[in-house]
């Protein structure tokens, strides 16, 4: 390999760290946000139902948003879509900083707030496409799931970044502080974005399989959409299913650790941190895992599996708390500990989810099915903070957890293996394998 080649092959990681930073910085203050949901509640005077519809309208955004960008990214390329995506997002928080927050004795109006956020959103929702793709364009199919993975761990990092920093900032500084900051780590990302995102010099792996292999009777890759792949459908439609108990934790995990158990902003806080974090760890190693097995769909179906199991436990301890007076402070312990497992549980598949998408749909097309998928997801996000107040107001907080298993036991079919695909993913790792070995 020539010293331009290596070079080439080098640069890869730097896109890689401008995906890591772009992801994170929104990811701030997707996980960020929810987490100041108590202190939003009292400096904004809304109740729990106005607050679940304002934070829904950050999740709202990235849907409407998601797949027109990923579309415009195959088409305009990734640094183009980033950049201006990153922009916008900072211009957006700048917005909010100075016209919806709460200075003195004016407090902005819930719709002003509903506003900001439903525009973070929308301008947000340019980051996951074209990062992926761009990871795309650069890895070898050999490394992708672990670089796709990496990707995906800014999404819980930087929540958990956010989820840790932004209560307490907005507790002492209030919440102009929260939006300028934000907007400062967005301009950062589109700083880095402008240095070291461009087109690679060639494409790893530019002719993927067909779909044909995967789907029978379907056409080539090149041919066939992935808006037209029922293989791509399926595993949105398990993502975003599989998003609900995930989206359940992240927004309103601090509003049953305060209610429930009384638990302070620096409980809560490092509650949530410990789910990101422990989310990131395992994107990692589960990009890993399956870069060397192969089996995505193994893993995803393992995730829901222990998904499905965790939320049935915090269903039953839940609702085992005294009615009268507050849990013991060893049983809200226990109750925080098994959210950030069922929390950890329900983010640790997101890597591989994506990866599998991006490989059903070739480079060329990553960035429509990776925008299909974080439509899945952030419709999710949108539903999700809606839905909850209603079922607490129904059936409690056992209810709200239940619900969540049961979202999450819908996934399970929705990652089923395909006859077909199975053994064609199977005897394609195998050669690579093979390839490896020989090579060393």
């Amino acid at each position: 390999m020539g010293h331009g080649a290596t070079r080439n092959a080098a640069h890869r990681w730097k896109v890689l760290a401008v995906g890591v930073a772009a992801n994170a910085s929104f990811a701030a203050a997707l996980g960020g946000i929810p987490a100041t949901a108590v202190l939003i509640r009292a400096h904004y005077h809304i109740g729990t139902a106005a607050l679940g519809m304002v934070l829904g309208m950050l999740g709202l955004g990235i849907v409407l948003s998601e797949l027109p960008w990923g579309l415009l990214t195959d088409r305009w390329g990734d640094r183009r879509v980033l950049l201006t995506g990153l922009c916008a997002t900072a211009l957006a928080l700048l917005a909010m900083a100075v016209w919806c927050a709460p200075v003195g004795a004016h407090v902005p109006g819930v719709s002003l707030l509903a506003s900001g956020l439903l525009a973070l959103g929308l301008f947000g929702g340019s980051v996951n496409g074209s990062s992926g793709r761009a990871v795309m364009a650069w890895f070898s199919a050999q490394e992708r799931g672990l670089a796709m993975s990496i990707r995906q761990t800014a999404v819980p990092a930087g929540g958990g970044l956010g989820a840790l920093a932004l209560p307490a900032l907005a507790d002492h500084a209030g919440f102009a502080a929260v939006f300028g900051a934000l907007a400062v780590i967005c301009a950062a990302s589109a700083v880095l974005t402008i240095v070291w995102l461009r087109e690679p010099e060639h494409e790893y792996d530019a002719a993927p399989a067909p779909l044909a292999s995967r789907e029978p009777g379907a056409l080539s890759e090149r041919a066939l959409s992935p808006l037209r792949s029922m293989t791509v459908w399926r595993t949105v439609t398990g993502i975003g299913v599989l998003c609900i108990p995930q989206v359940a934790v992240l927004s309103f995990a601090s509003i049953f650790l305060h209610d429930v158990g009384h638990a302070g902003t620096a409980a809560v806080s490092a509650t949530l941190a410990a789910v990101q974090g422990g989310a990131a760890f395992m994107r990692v190693y589960g990009g890993r895992w399956t870069d060397r097995h192969g089996d995505r769909r193994v893993w995803l179906r393992g995730c829901t599996a222990l998904t499905v199991a965790i939320f049935s436990v915090l269903a039953m301890l839940t609702a085992l708390v005294p009615q009268t007076h507050r849990a013991s402070s060893a049983f809200v312990v226990l109750l925080a500990s098994v959210i950030v497992l069922g929390g950890i549980a329900a983010s640790a598949w997101h890597g591989v989810a994506f990866t599998e998408l991006a490989t059903l749909a070739g480079p060329g097309r990553a960035g429509t099915a990776l925008a299909m998928g974080n439509t899945g997801a952030f419709i999710a996000f949108f539903v999700a903070p809606s839905a909850i107040p209603l079922l607490l107001s129904w059936f409690g907080w056992p209810g709200v957890w239940v619900a969540a298993a049961l979202c999450a036991a819908m996934a399970w079919p929705a990652f089923a293996v395909p006859r077909a695909h199975g053994s064609s993913e199977r005897a394609s790792d195998s050669g690579k394998r093979a390839r490896s070995r020989a090579a060393a």
